[in-house]
């Protein structure tokens, strides 16, 4: 392990000079601690490799959302473990630090333990924590940093495992600080397995950070940390859910109502949320709050019960965030619905036809030696326009030995995209596959589209269209945007979901005739068919 610790106090309050003096001003005692290592960080912004950065998922924390994230925590008194891994030019340790030195009961002692790899931030990293020294000497507070130019994964599992030599320099954390880089984590890697052999499985770093410092956390420490929303649901980040509700008390929930607010000034288009929760098993409510962007003072909160979150019937464990009164009624209308689509006998299956592992079996033109492949691009008011002329895309697949497991047979199908456009009101977009429209014995669905079906074979007309108008529908798509972040539509998300009986699914598709009614229309004969019947 390489620790470096700081043990400088500096007793002059009159400047604070930069220890390398390159372009950086000096700063004055008037200048706010945060403001001053905000300063840093922009500088530091300038001297990365942007691809690295995006590569990497490295995104440092501006200074409102440092601030918000460390207002989060409930008790920031008696002596303070942080830990604070992929911490940059220190953001967040600094954060933590300003906040406990601005509330009326202050901690003996803050030890901040700081992860940072890239060498070039390291050195930032200590000149900030030389001034978080500083205001914590003006404020009677003993100050340590221990700065690990370290690999947090490798240095976190040797101590979960139980090393003896770890054992010994073991740091203790009462209180974790994250925004974690975030990029996917090859199955066959070796982060993998060494996540695996502490019992945690993940396919994201981002994660695989929290789930760490989960375990690392001590009995009724507090936990802050800002990532993407994407473990909210799906079943690649179940088992995370699993050990984050495990062990851990979700108390709040942030977040933003613009996807670009959180790291204005980078390029961060996912839906990030910050969560704020401690290592203990309660079942208080939760506090939703959001806002426009961290510096908004217009926060709406409400508190909801930890049930309206996590469903205790939920074998999924999908996370819900309700963030109105409105969201809140949404969620138990849809969650009233009397149907799981194995009580209704259907299934919903991705497309099998994954078009850049079948090139050689594409045409631009369908043939008398190929069958329909249908693409999201094929949806045209409810129904599929096939073939569509001057497409990007291919129509046809080619009917031989090497594409029969691709292939489905000839039926009704409700198709649902996997992936929206910025362009499309609703996150569900759902369309029939009519094969009177369409005549061939076998179908391709691509593998960006989503089909429901009955063990493998069509759906009877009338329950298509019923699917197909409720998916449509302004219920589905604001319930569903509680518990997905993000533009991707996963057949577990939609397994998930309550359904109409048959009978009511009928009767929603007496009224989709030859197109998919307007929005309003179709709320309309949702609210009147399942929600206002005698």
């Amino acid at each position: 392990m390489q620790t470096e610790t700081i043990n400088v106090i500096l007793t002059k309050k009159t400047t604070m000079a930069y220890t390398d003096s390159n372009v950086r001003p000096t700063q004055t005692e008037a200048t706010p601690l945060l403001e001053q290592v905000e300063t840093i960080r922009l500088e530091a912004n300038t001297q990365l490799d942007e691809n690295q950065r995006s590569e990497l998922g490295q995104f440092m924390t501006p200074a409102p959302l440092a601030r918000l994230m460390a207002s989060m925590f409930n008790n920031l008194t008696g002596d303070i473990h942080l830990l604070d891994a992929g911490a940059g030019v220190g953001s967040l340790t600094t954060a933590v630090t300003e906040e406990a030195c601005n509330r009326f009961v202050k901690p003996r002692s803050i030890t901040a333990n700081t992860y940072e790899l890239d060498t070039l931030l390291t050195e930032h990293l200590k000149t900030s924590m030389q001034l978080c020294q500083h205001t914590c000497t003006d404020n009677r507070i003993d100050f340590k940093s221990n700065i690990l130019n370290t690999n947090f994964i490798d240095e976190a599992v040797t101590l979960l495992q139980g090393d003896v030599f770890s054992e010994r320099l073991a740091p203790r954390f009462n209180r974790v600080i994250l925004n974690p880089p975030y990029y996917k984590i090859n199955s066959g890697s070796t982060t993998r397995q060494q996540l695996s052999s502490v019992g945690i499985e993940t396919v994201n770093l981002y994660a695989a950070f929290v789930a760490l410092s989960i375990k690392l956390l001590e009995d009724g420490g507090e936990l802050v940390a800002i990532t993407p929303r994407s473990f909210c649901n799906g079943p690649y980040f179940k088992p995370f859910r699993q050990l984050l509700f495990g062990q851990m008390t979700i108390k709040q929930i942030h977040i933003f109502k613009s996807r670009n607010k959180a790291f204005k000034g980078d390029t961060v288009l996912q839906e990030n949320i910050i969560f704020h929760a401690i290592k203990e098993q309660t079942d208080n409510p939760i506090t939703i709050t959001s806002s426009s962007c961290a510096e908004d003072k217009e926060v709406s909160v409400r508190e909801v019960s930890q049930q309206n979150v996590v469903c205790r019937n939920d074998p999924d464990m999908f996370i819900h965030i309700p963030t109105s009164k409105e969201d809140g009624d949404i969620a138990v209308a849809a969650r009233s619905l009397p149907c799981s689509l194995n009580d209704l006998g259907l299934k919903v299956s991705t497309g099998r036809v994954v078009d850049f592992r079948a090139k050689e079996y594409l045409q631009m033109e369908p043939s008398t030696t190929t069958v329909p492949l249908i693409y999201p691009t094929h949806f045209k008011q409810g129904f599929i326009a096939w073939p569509k002329t001057n497409s990007r895309k291919p129509n046809a697949l080619k009917a031989c030995s090497g594409t029969d497991k691709l292939m489905v047979p000839s039926g009704v199908y409700t198709l649902v995209k996997r992936f929206s456009s910025k362009e499309e009101r609703r996150r569900i977009v759902a369309a029939v596959f009519d094969p009177k429209k369409i005549n061939s014995q076998q179908i391709g669905f691509e593998n960006h589209l989503n089909y429901f079906h009955n063990n493998g074979k069509g759906l009877s007309l009338s329950i298509a269209k019923g699917l197909a108008l409720f998916l449509n529908s302004s219920l589905v798509d604001q319930y569903f945007r509680q518990f997905n972040g993000h533009t991707q539509v996963n057949a577990t998300d939609l397994r998930s979901l309550r359904y109409p009986t048959l009978k009511q699914l009928k009767q929603l598709g007496s009224h989709y005739k030859s197109k998919l009614p307007e929005q309003d229309v179709v709320d309309k004969i949702i609210e009147k068919t399942l929600f206002c019947q005698n």
